[in-house]
This record gives C-alpha cells, sequence and structure tokens, in this order.
C-alpha cells in the first residue's frame, strides 16, 4: 500500500482531533481553551479540504462561543479571519472591535492590513506591512509585503522577499513553504516565464506531497484539463468547474463543457442566496465571459465594488460595463485600477480592448504594449 501524501496525514490528524474534541467542546461548563481548540481545528480543516461550505457550521459555533464565553481575543480573531476569508470587510473590522486589544496585536494588525489592501488603500497597506516587518520578520507577513510588491510591479523585490520568507519557515511548516513557492510561481507566470513557474511547482509538490492547491495551480499553468478533473474529485470549487469548463469549450466538447458551467453557476448561486458574497467577482466572470450576459455581470460587478474598491473590482466592473456594449462608461473604472499604481498583464489588456472599443487609440496601444511587455507569452494566470 502506497505511503500516505504529507496532505493527507495532516488531514488524518486533524480529523482525528476533531473526532474527539466534538464529544466534549460544547459540554457545560464550557472550558474556554477546549473551545478554542475545538474551532482552529475546524478551521485548519476547512483549509484543508478547500471547502468554504465547512465554514458555515463553523461561524455558528463560532458565535455560540462568543455568546456562551464572551469575547475572547482567540475566538474573535479566528472569527475575523473567517469573515476576511469570506470578503466580508466590514464584519472582519466589527470582530476585531469586539476585543479592542486585538487591533494593537501583531495578528489583529496582520489583518488589518489584508483590509487595507482589499479596500483599496495599498500605501496603508504596505506602511502596516513594513512596520511588522522591522519589528519582526515573520514569513507571512514577508510573502504579504511580497504579494503586494508584485501586484505594483517590483517583481525583483517580490521574489527577493518570498525567499526570505522561505528563510523563515521551520522543517514543521512545509505546507507554508509549498504555498510560497506556489506564489513564486504565479509570480514567474505573470511575467511569461513558464518553466521557471514550473519548476516552483515541482519544489512545492516534493515539499508538501499529495496537495491539491498544487495540482490547480500545475493545472492552470498548463491549462490542463487532467489536472483540474483531479482536483475537483478532491475539492468542490465552483470556480474550478468554470475554468474546466472552458479549456473543454475551447477542445469543442461542448457538452462536457456545459455540465461544468452549468455546475459552476449553481454553486455561485446558491452560495450567493445564503447572503455570502465571496463568489460575487466570480459571477460577473461568469457572465460576462461565458454567458455572455453583460447586464447581469454589471450587477455582480456593482455588487462587489460596493463590498472591495480595488484594481481588481474596479477592472471587473470596467470589463462588464464593456461587455454589455457600455465602453465609454467603463473607461473611469479602468482608469481608476490603472492609477492604482498596478502592474499587471491581464488588467492591462483588458485596458487596452476597452480603450479601444472607446475610441482612445493611443491609449489602447500603451496598454496593449504594455501587457506584451509585461507577460510576453500571454500567460492566463488565475488568481488564487
Amino acid at each position: 500500500m502506497p505511503s500516505l501524501g504529507h496532505h493527507a496525514v495532516d488531514l488524518r490528524r486533524v480529523e482525528a482531533d476533531i473526532a474527539e474534541l466534538e464529544k466534549t467542546a460544547f459540554l457545560e461548563p464550557l472550558q474556554h481553551a477546549e473551545v478554542a481548540r475545538y474551532l482552529y481545528r475546524l478551521y485548519a480543516r476547512s483549509a484543508l479540504n478547500g471547502d468554504l461550505k465547512e465554514l458555515r457550521p463553523l461561524e455558528r459555533l463560532i458565535n455560540r462561543a462568543i455568546e456562551c464565553l464572551g469575547p475572547r481575543e482567540d475566538i474573535c480573531l479566528l472569527k475575523a479571519n473567517l469573515d476576511f476569508k469570506l470578503h466580508r470587510l466590514a464584519e472582519t473590522k466589527r470582530d476585531l472591535s469586539l476585543v479592542p486589544a486585538l487591533k494593537d496585536r501583531r495578528e489583529g494588525r496582520v489583518i488589518l492590513a489584508d483590509v487595507a489592501f482589499q479596500e483599496g488603500r495599498y500605501q496603508a497597506a504596505r506602511v502596516a506591512l513594513e512596520a511588522l516587518t522591522e519589528e519582526d520578520q515573520t514569513w507571512d507577513v514577508l510573502a504579504r509585503l511580497a504579494h503586494l510588491e508584485a501586484k505594483m510591479g517590483d517583481a525583483a523585490l517580490a521574489d527577493e522577499l518570498y525567499t526570505r520568507a522561505e528563510d523563515d519557515i521551520t522543517a514543521k511548516e512545509m505546507r507554508a513553504f509549498a504555498w510560497v513557492q506556489l506564489q513564486r510561481g504565479l509570480l514567474d507566470l505573470s511575467r511569461g516565464r513558464l518553466d521557471d513557474a514550473l519548476a516552483h511547482y515541482d519544489v512545492a509538490d516534493r515539499a508538501y506531497t499529495g496537495y491539491w492547491v498544487t495540482e490547480e495551480h500545475v493545472g492552470d499553468a498548463l491549462e490542463s484539463p487532467s489536472h483540474y478533473e483531479r482536483v475537483l474529485e478532491q475539492v468542490d470549487k465552483p470556480e474550478l468547474a468554470q475554468k474546466l469548463g472552458g479549456l473543454y469549450a475551447k477542445a469543442g466538447n461542448e457538452s462536457r463543457a456545459q455540465q461544468l458551467f452549468t455546475r459552476a453557476l449553481s454553486g455561485y448561486l446558491d452560495s450567493a442566496e445564503r447572503g455570502e458574497v465571496h463568489y460575487y467577482h466570480h459571477l460577473t466572470e461568469y457572465f460576462a465571459d461565458v454567458a455572455h450576459d453583460g447586464e447581469e455581470a454589471v450587477k455582480w460587478a456593482r455588487k462587489d465594488i460596493e463590498l472591495r474598491d480595488n484594481f481588481n473590482t474596479q477592472t471587473a466592473l470596467a470589463w462588464a460595463l464593456h461587455c454589455s456594449g457600455q465602453s465609454a462608461a467603463s473607461v473611469p473604472y479602468i482608469e481608476r485600477a490603472i492609477e492604482s499604481g498596478v502592474k499587471d498583464a491581464a488588467i492591462f489588456s483588458k485596458a487596452a480592448i476597452i480603450l479601444e472599443a472607446a475610441g482612445l487609440r493611443s491609449k489602447a496601444h500603451e496598454y496593449e504594449h504594455r501587457a506584451a511587455h509585461l507577460n510576453p507569452l500571454r500567460l492566463h494566470v488565475h488568481a488564487h
């Protein structure tokens, strides 16, 4: 019998902890330490499984814990991480305010820096992350700063920061090491360096075996249906079903493509109907690029930008407006995205198409040139 990969071993360990803790964690009288450990292990399982649906029952348990035990720092911090993962930025800040001291704790400051970036306050995010790095150079903060530098165009500095992050990771944190390798691969892909990206993905795969996230990244890089199919066997990700459907559509397999598109849309809409917001961006993309329903794409893009006004949501709304035949109306949004300082070939390519359609040919050619300069091979890089 083949040995289990690192991911499977970690998942088995977490499952065993949960099975033991769930017997007593919420028995009266509640014990803070045991409740907190149970909640954190449930969160860890969701991360390993890639299943956001697991966060719904976890959220109910967190709320129950706060109601019974009062606002404890570790539990409120977990609640903030959960809300941030689901793109609920206002709720994230409210969670931290439940324990005022959290905003001054390192963990709270890291989350607030993430929130600032998602809200389009890039300089505030940079200042916060640099201050944290000066105090203590932990791998997670270095990786966040690397991501910011990558988006703002300094690929060399970003890779240097990712390398420093790797140096801070211990031998017990190989999933974190693999994750950083995946980010370095994404950085290479964004600059058209496919072989370098795949080399990083290979290192990630050997460092933390059996990890579906690595398999997905390889699928993205190679646009490989077989890799995506294997991941979908492990995790139910509607956005992955959409990507796979796109590959089958490109290959002429319309039946399989439509099956996957239906699966993706169902997942997005089911989530939205429950009041969740984390698939708004994907709904925008789906209606703009798959269903070719520009009006519907605009509806979801506007909902998203109300929550997170940043270069990604600005570009998404600009593209949705363009797809609905409103290219002139889309120009201010794509200009705002570009004015942020972002250096992204996909954004520049969309800017070129929008500006051309709006009759701004000189600007369109400029951004087409800038996109080609950043990513000569025009490799499609999916956001993670």
